[in-house]
């Protein structure tokens, strides 16, 4: 937080960053100085997607190999890989960008619990942030994509609001992939019975994601949507 602090005492000309401090007003500052933290760092980088699971995947299950071959087979297409940074299906992608000699960028937030950043982000690429949604606005600006794997509420949290923002036209649209049908199907399920039948979707809603099985298919599904449209920043 120091470099961010700096960055918002020379935009603003603050000599003395206590009397800002003293107030409620000073979060401003602070939540300002993640977005130009942010942009500054995302906006060089270039085509990227967001890869989200469950940083409890412990290293050679199933999920954690396979988030790891989802960043190597993006990297080998040209993208990026942007994750939260920490433990788990996150590392694992960041790892298979690093192994694919791509773009590893860590989105890390800070806990109570002391996550840190995992060992495979790129070190001019990681950005500590202190507020979800600050960092929930440069997953959803700067992604070409979500390629989501297993999960649990931080996932949901994050699957669910893109789902959203594209549904009402808030962002434009980009492909959302969920990967491993056995995990992701009932929930779908739900969705269909639920959901759709009580009619607060709409039957069209249903195409604003994808599932698959494998890291080959969740890729194609990305270059697939861009054989059609431009690659660009959401908003």
């Amino acid at each position: 937080m120091k470099k961010i602090d700096k960055k918002i005492q020379r935009a603003f000309k603050i000599k003395d960053w206590n009397t800002i401090k003293t107030a409620d007003s000073w979060q401003l500052f602070k939540i300002l100085g993640e977005f130009v933290d942010g942009f500054e760092t995302l906006g060089k980088i270039g085509p990227c997607v967001s890869v989200f699971g469950s940083a409890r995947t412990k290293p050679g299950t199933k999920y954690y190999k396979l988030a790891e071959e989802v960043g190597l087979k993006l990297t080998q297409k040209g993208y990026g890989v942007i994750t939260g940074g920490g433990p788990g299906v996150m590392e694992a992608a960041n790892k298979g960008a690093k192994k694919g000699n791509g773009k590893s960028v860590g989105l890390n937030i800070e806990l109570p619990h002391e996550q840190e950043a995992n060992p495979y982000i790129d070190p001019d690429k990681l950005i500590n942030f202190n507020y979800f949604f600050v960092r929930k606005v440069m997953f959803m600006k700067y992604a070409q994509g979500f390629i989501v794997l297993p999960g649990g509420f931080g996932t949901m949290d994050e699957l669910f609001e893109a789902i959203t923002l594209i549904q009402t036209k808030k962002v434009a649209k980009f492909p959302i992939v969920l990967v491993g049908k056995d995990y992701w199907g009932g929930l779908i399920e739900w969705i269909k019975q639920t959901l759709l039948i009580e009619k607060n979707i709409n039957a069209a809603d249903l195409k604003l994601f994808s599932t698959v099985d494998t890291a080959d298919q969740a890729v194609k599904v990305i270059e697939k949507f861009y054989s059609k449209y431009n690659l660009r920043p959401n908003f």
